[in-house]
């Protein structure tokens, strides 16, 4: 990511789209650094007193691994020595992403944070095993009859607990592809029928699958695995369900954005 550890704040904003980039830190009050490698781009300056960095990941949840795995070695390996560090550094990264909704009341141009995360890829499979209550997972597999098991994951409390108090809460689905995963045919016609709505009728202890996107379970499970504290915020750009398009999706967006900067750059005392 061409990133040494000075360039890189404690508190980190991500988005898929490295043009989105920009849109996050037009609101800084400075910058202080930018770099760009393939997808990766990043621009690290301050707002309200905080250091603060957004960057770019590109989609798909392989492309979190490289960037929780590099994000992580900055922060807790000594690059001279190539040793990890016995104090180790945690990390507030909250993605900014857009989503699809998988049930009719979830409207679009609703702001949404991922209290849990649903992982349909299969980059657990290859990681130790996640401590938390796997058993919606399980019933994801029992339904859709797959051979993998897919993982859940979970939001950090804490960053949680500073949005505002009506920001809307769900449960993401993380899909590992934009057409087949997620329902969606052009020339290949998908194995699973009707996937998404079928996933939608799901209830676990009363609660259902609310979006669908591409990264955040990925964020969840290797915030949990390597300690850092993890939040995905969501602008329902498109109801499946009710087969609508948000018209205004760009202003969306830039107000999600704008909510989560004044929830988390509030000036440290």
């Amino acid at each position: 990511m061409c990133l040494k550890p000075e360039n890189l704040a404690s508190l980190i904003f991500t988005v898929g789209d490295p043009e989105r980039v920009g849109l996050v830190s037009q609101y800084f009050d400075q910058i202080d650094f930018q770099a760009a490698n393939r997808e990766f781009v990043t621009h690290t300056g301050r707002l309200n007193g905080r250091r603060v960095t957004v960057m770019s990941t590109g989609m798909g949840t392989d492309n979190i691994e490289i960037l929780m795995t590099e994000l992580d070695a900055l922060v807790n390996v000594d690059f001279e020595t190539r040793t990890i560090k016995e104090q180790k550094s945690v990390l507030d990264i909250i993605r900014l992403g857009t989503s699809g909704s998988m049930q009719n009341d979830l409207e679009v141009g609703t702001l949404l944070a991922a209290d849990k995360a649903i992982g349909l890829d299969t980059l657990m499979q290859f990681y130790p095993t996640l401590s938390g209550n796997q058993e919606f997972a399980q019933l994801v597999q029992k339904t859709l009859e797959i051979s993998f098991t897919p993982y859940q994951a979970a939001a950090s409390h804490m960053l949680m607990d500073q949005l505002p108090v009506d920001f809307q809460k769900g449960i993401t689905l993380t899909a590992p592809g934009f057409y087949a995963p997620q329902g969606r045919q052009v020339r290949i016609k998908p194995k699973m029928n009707q996937l998404i709505e079928r996933l939608a009728m799901l209830e676990y202890n009363g609660q259902k699958l609310t979006n669908f996107e591409m990264e955040t379970a990925g964020y969840y499970a290797m915030g949990e695995l390597l300690g850092h504290r993890m939040l995905s915020l969501n602008a329902i750009v498109v109801n499946r369900p009710a087969k609508q398009m948000d018209k205004e999706a760009g202003k969306t967006v830039d107000r999600l954005i704008q909510t989560a900067l004044a929830a988390f750059c509030v000036e440290q005392r």
